[in-house]
């Protein structure tokens, strides 16, 4: 797997790693950081997203905070619009 260090949250205690990486070949992103709290999660719910998608977090899902501050390790990406539908590029594509 070919990844890239994009950044460590610079406000983070030494024993503590908020990061984020690169998958060269896909574009995603691998991000460690700190669980959303329960109430965090319940707004998340509240909210929801699109109709009919459930508001339920899957076992091999979770919520994160991303701090403001970490938005500017986030690569730009590029959107392509082909025959009526988005397709994005992968960072530095």
């Amino acid at each position: 797997m070919a990844l890239r260090f994009l950044g460590i949250d610079p406000d983070s205690p030494t024993d503590e790693s908020p990061t984020i990486w690169l998958h060269e070949e896909t574009g995603d992103l691998l991000i460690q950081w700190y669980r959303a709290t329960d109430a965090e999660v319940g707004s998340c719910k509240e909210v929801g997203s699109i109709p009919g998608h459930s508001t339920d977090v899957p076992d091999n899902e979770t919520i994160i905070r991303l701090p403001a501050a970490m938005l500017a390790f986030l690569p730009a990406q590029q959107v392509h619009h082909t025959a009526g539908r988005e397709e994005r590029a992968a960072p530095g594509a």
